[in-house]
């Protein structure tokens, strides 16, 4: 693996991510916690991969400018920005929902983690949906279509 190939890894750990937050959410929802805690899990596995994995790559190359000009950087810079900030705020928020739940779980006790999740769950869960979406987008700058 060179680091090249990095962004690639980067994109399907993120779309592997967005697939289990919404299964993750489609189990809950329906009060079916078993299925939900694994997606959950398999999402939080990606999302550190992806950090690990975008530390790494901007470590090695640097940040490069996007190659957007004209309309689509005017669509590509807002959700940049946004993407950026809620990436921000979202981290602590998840460490915040994991601190108490994975103890909770798995001594089980009355099922004390079901209730400390769902504390600020309206607000992380279409973030977290945003974040891990919001990548796949745009495509390449060489195949803009400013270019």
């Amino acid at each position: 693996m060179k680091i090249s190939d990095l962004p690639a890894i980067n994109a399907s750990l993120n779309a592997v991510s967005t697939v289990f937050i919404s299964a993750g959410w489609f189990w809950i929802r329906r009060n079916i916690w078993q299925r939900h805690v694994p997606c959950m899990i398999i999402a939080l596995i990606a999302s550190t991969g992806f950090l690990v994995g975008y530390i790494v790559y901007h470590v090695h190359v640097g940040e490069k400018s996007s190659g957007y000009t004209g309309l689509i950087a005017w669509i590509y810079f807002p959700l940049l920005i946004t993407h950026v900030l809620l990436a921000f705020v979202t981290l602590p928020l998840v460490i915040v929902t994991l601190v108490p739940v994975f103890p909770a779980r798995w001594i089980d006790i009355a099922g004390l983690g079901a209730g400390r999740c769902r504390s600020g769950f309206m607000f992380r869960s279409p973030a977290c949906s945003f974040i891990s979406s919001s990548n796949h987008w745009f495509p390449p700058p060489n195949l803009a279509l400013s270019q």
